[in-house]
């Protein structure tokens, strides 16, 4: 009988534990809010010089594909580092940060608003890291560097877009983080 009790008051000091209250969301620090990342030039700025880089349509039906040349071409800069945000118990960061994956998506825009092709048209895209300080944030206020090309073809037929890099990083006990963030190319 007394090891009953035991096992029954273990069991409700678990569920009370569980039922305590959830942690203010403004008092958690996310990652996302101890990761800066800035783009140069802002806004990015694209040209027509391609270097004749070409992109694929896929036709079907027996019909030859298309091979088109991409209209659009632009280099930028990112810098990544990690604020004294990084430093707080509720990131629970451990350095140092490796960059494990980035993507890179390009959406046709008119004012900085994303606009959706219409009739089944889509953005075509490509794109290279031409270069890279490396690939780990080692402490707070350590940038990385990375330097992009993209090669695009927007069904609007113009220039601006939203480019949106998406980072994917793990941290030295194995922790995975994301970061996205978009940015804009001038018009």
């Amino acid at each position: 009988m007394n090891r009953c009790i035991r096992v029954v008051a273990v069991v409700l000091c678990v569920v009370a534990s569980g039922c305590q209250s959830p942690t203010d969301p403004d008092d958690v620090v996310q990652f996302d809010d101890a990761l800066d990342v800035t783009v140069s030039p802002n806004p990015i700025l694209a040209d027509t010089v391609t270097g004749g880089r070409t992109y694929r349509v896929v036709r079907g039906n027996n019909q030859p594909d298309d091979i088109l040349p991409y209209d659009w071409h632009a280099f930028f800069t990112t810098t990544m580092s990690l604020n004294n945000n990084a430093s707080n118990d509720d990131v629970d960061v451990a350095f140092p940060i490796r960059v494990t994956a980035t993507t890179v998506i390009v959406k046709q825009a008119s004012g900085g608003i994303v606009t959706a092709p219409t009739g089944g048209e889509t953005e075509k895209y490509e794109f290279v890291i031409s270069s890279s300080s490396g690939n780990s944030i080692a402490a707070i206020s350590t940038p990385l560097t990375t330097t992009f090309e993209i090669w695009y073809d927007l069904p609007s037929l113009r220039r601006e877009a939203v480019v949106t890099l998406q980072f994917s990083f793990v941290d030295s006990d194995n922790v995975p983080f994301t970061k996205s963030v978009d940015f804009n190319v001038a018009p």
